[in-house]
C-alpha cells in the first residue's frame, strides 16, 4: 500500500510539472493565433506610386441639347407652331472602353490593425463618347405665314474627359501582409464638352409643291478644358512585397454631373513605395 501511494504521488508531481511546461507554449497562450491575425507590416507614413487602369465610361446625353434648341428657335414660327425643341431628339446613352495611366500619393495613420488615411489619385486617359439625333417633320397645314414648312432638326453632343483626379478618405484593416481598404471622396475632371444644334426650314405654298430652303439656323456650345465635379467610391487591397514596396489592386467608380452626366468604372493595378 505504501508503495502504491508513493507511486501515485510521484506520478501527480510529474503530471503537474509537465502541464506547467505545456502552458508556456504559444499555441496554448493564444500566441500562435495572435500571430496569424496580427499584421507585422508597418503601414504608418507617407507613400507614392504609379498605376495603370482599364474601364468604361457611360454617358447619358438625354436632354443635353434641349435648352440650346429652345434658345436657338425662340420667337420663330416653327417653334411656336411646331414645337421643334420638344421633338424626340433624345440622344440616348453611349459607352466606351479605354485605358489610362497615372499616379497616387497619400498618408496612412495606423492604430494596431486599423489604418486610416488620405490619398490623392490621378489618371490620364480618353474617357467619353458622342451621340447625335435628327428628326424631320412637315406641317400638316399651312402655318400663319401661309406656307407649309418642312423642318429638319439635328442635335449632336460629345464629351471627352482626359484627366481625372480624386481626393479620398481611406479606411483599411491590416491582415498579415495584406491591407484591404475602401474609400470615398471628391472627383475632379478636365473635359471637352461640345454641343451643337441646327434647324433647316424649307417652305412651300402647297404641301406637295417644291420646298425652298431658308437660312440654316445653328448654334454650338464648345467648352474646352472645362472643370467638372463629382464623387468617387471604391475598394482595393495593398500587398506588401518587401520593405516599403507594395502592390495595389483596385476598383473605382466615379460619377460626374455636368451638361453630360458621365459614370466611369475602372479597375487598376499599381506599384507603390511607403517611406
Amino acid at each position: 500500500m505504501r508503495r502504491l501511494l508513493l507511486a501515485a504521488a510521484m506520478l501527480g508531481t510529474v503530471s503537474a510539472a509537465h502541464a506547467a511546461d505545456l502552458s508556456d507554449l504559444p499555441i496554448l497562450r493564444g500566441g500562435f493565433t495572435d500571430g496569424l491575425s496580427k499584421s507585422n507590416v508597418n503601414w504608418q507614413g507617407s507613400y507614392i506610386g504609379a498605376q495603370g487602369g482599364y474601364g468604361s465610361s457611360d454617358e447619358n446625353f438625354n436632354g443635353s441639347t434641349r435648352n440650346m434648341m429652345a434658345a436657338l428657335l425662340a420667337d420663330t414660327l416653327i417653334e411656336s407652331s411646331m414645337g421643334v425643341s420638344q421633338w424626340n431628339l433624345g440622344l440616348g446613352k453611349a459607352s466606351q472602353r479605354t485605358s489610362g495611366y497615372g499616379a497616387f500619393v497619400g498618408y496612412n495613420g495606423q492604430w494596431d490593425d486599423v489604418v486610416l488615411g488620405l490619398e490623392f489619385s490621378y489618371l490620364h486617359g480618353k474617357f467619353g463618347g458622342t451621340a447625335s439625333a435628327s428628326e424631320r417633320r412637315v406641317s400638316p397645314v399651312a402655318l400663319s405665314d401661309g406656307n407649309f414648312h418642312d423642318v429638319t432638326a439635328i442635335s449632336t453632343s460629345s464629351i471627352n474627359i482626359s484627366d481625372m483626379a480624386t481626393f479620398r478618405g481611406r479606411a483599411a484593416y491590416a491582415w498579415g501582409c495584406f491591407l484591404p481598404y475602401m474609400f470615398a471622396g471628391l472627383a475632379l475632371g478636365n473635359a471637352d464638352i461640345i454641343r451643337t444644334v441646327s434647324a433647316q426650314d424649307r417652305i412651300s405654298a402647297t404641301q406637295l409643291g417644291t420646298y425652298t430652303p431658308l437660312a440654316l439656323l445653328s448654334s454650338t456650345d464648345a467648352q474646352h478644358n472645362h472643370l467638372i465635379y463629382g464623387y468617387t467610391a471604391g475598394l482595393g487591397v495593398d500587398v506588401n512585397l518587401v520593405g516599403g514596396l507594395f502592390f495595389r489592386g483596385e476598383y473605382e467608380y466615379i460619377r460626374f454631373s455636368s451638361a453630360v452626366d458621365t459614370s466611369i468604372n475602372t479597375v487598376r493595378a499599381g506599384l507603390g513605395y511607403k517611406f
